[in-house]
């Protein structure tokens, strides 16, 4: 150990944002009141867990952007963006702490400072996955260092602990893994989706920070790593839940480039331009040209630009952004991508804007809302039921309030329910300045369900953004890390305001006191912390049984419609031995003018047939393709990295049409579509008019594996009924059958 352990902040080289950073030197905490006293805090020692605990600490810091327990952009790990000095501690139900890192000798040596973060139990309870980044601390030595994944066994104890680093991509940053059923490893990285380093890193559609490419998968001996979901602005925290399924949060913009907006709108000002945005001629070209019109062809515009070269908006176009943090799910092998049970933005968040100028606004008032969900844990005693956190994007460490959700699979989205466990006061912070009110008792992140029927959270007593506390002098002298925050893990307990609950007693009543140091380049400069070390990602060590794997099934229907298309069962597995072969996945539709909302366009007609879905008193917008789009990174800035923008899928892939846009397969004449889309790439799609005019675009990326066969009944689908109180399609989906004797001919 170097006399004192290590830490620092992390800042986003983000341009403008670089140059708030550059200011900062540390400020004491101003305007922001005296935090609440801690909220019901228990005298003594808690009640004794039923079972081991397994968490992280972390050094307190106050900076919240693309930091390690940061919403987003939290995968970085260098020093700026994962202060040094935590460990991975394990606490036994008589109280008895270890500290596992130190005892397998990591974060002992000078240089060698460590951050760790993200335990996963094995589901034996005999050994534990987590991340950690090792070193970055040697002055003057700028080196890259990465988050690596690691086992860690003798959890017992009186056991001797081994800590070991599992095989993996070892030049990028590798987080939140966990064991699938068959103990193969799902981990988020920012590992290029096809490994290409001039694709490193990934930029997010939002701030173009970097981010994690999706999610991944490998065997423990690190053999046949695969991309499970493209996902251009990332996920977080997969795990496999008891029926089997792959759960996890997903962040989902696909809107336009926000940071190209800015430069358009420079450029129309004839000012310069801020961020240099330019576009790639492809994915494995260095070759780049300034912003053009025609750059960005899907979805349609986030802003109205004052000018009709930039201005693609059709006269009835709202302009669109989408902004949300959602759970997510896939089967066990990675297909049937769709939010948990296919829940929606009307189901949690209550609201969704029109498309279109002549659209209602679409609201839901029936149950309670949640904003941005992150930090999902499946509860064992009840099993289907979620707690999460929801919380806001910057500010808190992705602290908020606690809730908690129904979500088995035998459960309708419509059905589903959102319950506030804490206060709905806690969902946000306190403006400096402000009084807390009495539901204001804090913030809280990481919830664990345990098999005894209690309920941990990590709670922090301020109810404040945060913010430094301590003053530093100037560079050389040693910058001193501070924040607000007092995260520490403690029981939810009732009592709570309005009958919710409040934090009860600490796991750790005296908490964990650290003295931390260590040399950060970018500051250049000495980093100190002395006191409480944030306690964080708590995990029960039990045994669980194992689930059974889910996997894809394709509907009797479709499944008929090829087996009588292609001439018997022996064909279809012929049909998917050739999608795998050439990373191909088969995308089926059995009514695309069949519409579970009212967001855009509803009274639609399939241009060449009497086919529609309609109110009768509507004059129906008639459609004839739908036309796909692939996530390629092309946009690049004056930083490093590349954000991803759609670009027309490749026609050569399905029937040739006369007419059709880029991308396009035809609709069939009972609203039917059927297509062969690449594999393990971000997708997204709009039928169009005949002319080639979007019309109804889908608001999400969506990722195939290869051999994959994926059915919807309708585009934007239906949870029991249409708009109209229709019933979910049923119809034998004829662009089906006529792909399948296209294939077969070929």
């Amino acid at each position: 150990m170097q006399g004192l352990r290590g830490v620092l902040y992390t800042f986003s080289l983000s341009i403008g944002l670089l140059i708030v950073l550059l200011g900062l030197t540390g400020c004491p905490d101003t305007g922001g009141g005296t935090p609440n006293p801690d909220p019901g805090e228990e005298p003594g020692t808690p009640e004794p867990q039923a079972n081991p605990i397994l968490f992280v600490t972390q050094t307190p810091h106050y900076n919240d952007f693309t930091t390690i327990v940061s919403t987003f952009g939290n995968q970085q790990g260098h020093v700026y963006s994962a202060p040094r000095g935590g460990d991975l501690y394990i606490r036994y139900p008589d109280g008895v702490l270890r500290n596992l890192t130190q005892e397998a000798g990591f974060g002992t040596k000078p240089e060698k400072d460590i951050a760790v973060r993200d335990p996963h139990v094995h589901w034996n309870g005999s050994k534990a996955l987590f991340s950690m980044v090792v070193g970055g601390t040697t002055k003057n030595d700028y080196t890259p260092v990465y988050f690596q994944i690691y086992e860690v066994t003798g959890l017992g104890k009186g056991e001797a602990v081994n800590i070991r680093r599992l095989k993996q991509p070892k030049d990028f940053n590798n987080v939140a893994p966990s064991y699938d059923a068959v103990d193969r490893i799902l981990f988020t990285s920012d590992r290029p989706h096809n490994g290409d380093r001039r694709l490193y890193p990934q930029l997010d559609e939002y701030e173009s920070a970097k981010t994690v490419s999706g999610l991944w998968r490998m065997n423990a001996d690190g053999s046949d790593l695969h991309l499970l979901d493209h996902s251009p602005s990332g996920d977080f925290e997969p795990f496999v839940d008891s029926f089997g399924r792959i759960v996890f949060t997903r962040w989902d913009h696909l809107q336009r480039d926000q940071q190209a907006d800015a430069d358009i709108a420079a450029m129309i000002e004839g000012e310069d331009p801020s961020y240099d945005a330019v576009t790639y001629e492809s994915e494995d070209s260095d070759v780049s040209h300034a912003l053009a019109p025609g750059d960005e062809v899907y979805p349609e515009p986030r802003a109205f630009f004052d000018d009709p070269t930039w201005d693609e908006l059709l006269p009835t176009e709202q302009t669109h952004t989408f902004n949300v943090f959602f759970p997510w799910m896939m089967n066990h092998d990675g297909t049937g991508l769709e939010t948990l049970n296919h829940i929606g933005r009307l189901e949690l968040s209550g609201y969704i804007p029109s498309a279109r100028t002549y659209l209602p606004e679409a609201y839901a008032f029936s149950t309670p809302r949640i904003r941005n969900v992150m930090h999902l844990a499946e509860d064992p005693t009840k099993p289907g039921r979620y707690y999460m956190s929801n919380v806001l994007e910057f500010g808190t460490h992705a602290a908020g309030q606690i809730v908690s959700l129904n979500a088995k699979p035998s459960l309708n989205a419509d059905d589903m329910r959102i319950k506030y466990e804490t206060h709905t006061e806690t969902s946000s912070y306190v403006e400096d300045g402000e009084n807390p009110g009495y539901a204001n008792i804090g913030l809280f992140r990481d919830p664990l369900p345990t098999t005894d029927g209690t309920l941990w959270a990590v709670h922090s007593s301020s109810p404040y953004r945060d913010d430094a506390t301590a003053s530093s002098p100037p560079s050389p002298a040693p910058f001193e890390i501070s924040s607000r925050y007092d995260f520490s893990i403690r029981q939810l307990v009732p009592g709570g305001p309005d009958g919710t609950l409040k934090p009860g007693a600490r796991l750790n009543p005296g908490g964990i006191v650290e003295d931390v140091s260590y040399f950060d380049n970018y500051r250049y400069r000495t980093l100190v912390y002395s006191g409480r070390m944030w306690e964080l990602q708590p995990v029960e060590v039990v045994a669980r049984a194992r689930p059974k794997k889910t996997v894809e099934v394709v509907p009797d229907t479709e499944q008929a419609v090829m087996e009588q298309a292609l001439g018997g069962a022996a064909n279809v597995s012929a049909l998917r031995e050739y999608l795998v072969e050439n990373n191909l996945a088969l995308l089926v539709c059995r009514d695309v003018t069949v519409r579970g909302d009212e967001q855009q366009d509803i009274n639609l007609k399939i241009a060449w047939s009497d086919h529609k879905t309609s109110d009768g008193l509507s004059t129906p917008k008639e459609i004839a393709w739908l036309q796909f789009f692939e996530g390629q990174q092309l946009r690049g800035y004056r930083s490093e990295g590349r954000r991803v923008i759609a670009r027309a899928m490749d026609d050569a892939v399905n029937p040739a049409e006369s007419g059709a846009p880029e991308g396009a397969v035809r609709l069939g004449d009972d609203g039917s579509m059927a297509a062969f889309v690449p594999a393990r790439r971000a997708l997204s799609w709009q039928t169009t008019e005949l002319d080639g005019t979007p019309a109804v675009r889908e608001r999400f990326w969506l990722t195939f594996q290869p051999g994959e066969i994926r059915s919807c009944t309708n585009c934007h689908g239906l949870n029991e009924e249409d708009v109209f109180g229709g019933p979910v399609p049923e119809n034998p989906p004829q662009a089906l059958a006529d792909l399948m004797q296209w294939w077969l001919a070929q």
